[in-house]
C-alpha cells in the first residue's frame, strides 16, 4: 500500500521530533531524520523548504499535540481546578524523572539553542509557551472560582510557575535526581493552595 502524501509528512514530522528531543536541533542531519522516518531523500524538500521550515513545523506540531493533551485535561468537570493542576504538575513532573530523560520537553530541549539561530522557530516556540500559560491562566481562575486555589493573580501566577517548571527542568538536565523537579512541585502546592 503506498503511503499518502499527509502520513509521510506526519512521519517525518514525528522522526523529527523524536530525535530533537533527544538530540537537539544542529546535532540532526536530514540524512538521519529520512532514515528515522524511512522515506526517500527526495520527499523533505517535497514538505518542508529548508531544515529551519521544517524545525518551526515539528514545534508547532509538538504544541497542537500537547495544547490538545492540557485542554483534555483542564476539561475534567469532576475535579477541581486546584486538582486538574495538580495532575498537569505532576506529569510534567513524572516526565522529567531521570528515568526517562530522553523524553523531555522540547521547549526546554530547543529553547536556548534555536532562540538565536532561527526567528520562525524561536516565535513558534514562543506563540506554543503563550498558550500553554494562557490555559494554566484559566485553570487558576477555575480554581480560584471553586475555591481550591488561593486568591492569587492568575495571568501572573501562571507565568511564574510555567517559568519556574521549565528552569527546574533545565536545572534537572544538569543534576539528573529529579531533585529541582521535586522543589518546583512543592513550590508549587504552597502557592496554589496554603494548607
Amino acid at each position: 500500500m503506498k503511503k499518502t502524501s499527509l502520513s509521510t509528512k506526519q512521519q517525518i514530522i514525528d522522526s523529527g521530533y523524536a530525535l530533537f528531543s533527544l538530540k537537539g536541533f544542529t546535532h540532526v542531519g536530514l540524512s538521519e531524520i529520512l532514515n528515522a522516518a524511512n522515506v526517500p531523500k527526495g520527499s523533505f524538500y517535497h514538505y518542508f523548504s529548508s531544515k529551519e521550515h521544517f524545525g518551526e513545523m515539528v514545534i508547532q506540531q509538538y504544541f497542537k499535540d500537547y495544547l490538545h493533551s492540557i485542554d483534555a485535561l483542564f476539561n475534567t468537570v469532576n475535579k477541581s481546578g486546584y486538582l486538574r493542576l495538580n495532575d498537569y504538575w505532576q506529569r510534567w513532573q513524572d516526565a522529567q524523572a531521570p528515568a526517562h530523560h530522553s523524553q523531555q520537553c522540547l521547549v526546554v530541549k530547543l529553547s536556548a539553542e534555536v532562540a538565536d539561530l532561527s526567528e520562525p522557530m524561536r516565535l513558534a516556540l514562543k506563540i506554543g509557551a503563550d498558550e500553554v500559560i494562557r490555559r494554566l491562566t484559566r485553570c487558576i481562575q477555575t480554581g480560584i472560582q471553586d475555591g481550591s486555589v488561593n486568591p492569587i493573580d492568575p495571568s501572573s501566577t501562571a507565568n511564574m510557575l510555567y517559568q519556574m517548571w521549565l528552569g527546574a527542568s533545565l536545572l534537572n538536565k544538569l543534576y539528573r535526581d529529579g531533585s529541582t523537579i521535586d522543589k518546583a512541585m512543592e513550590r508549587t502546592k504552597k502557592i496554589l493552595k496554603q494548607e
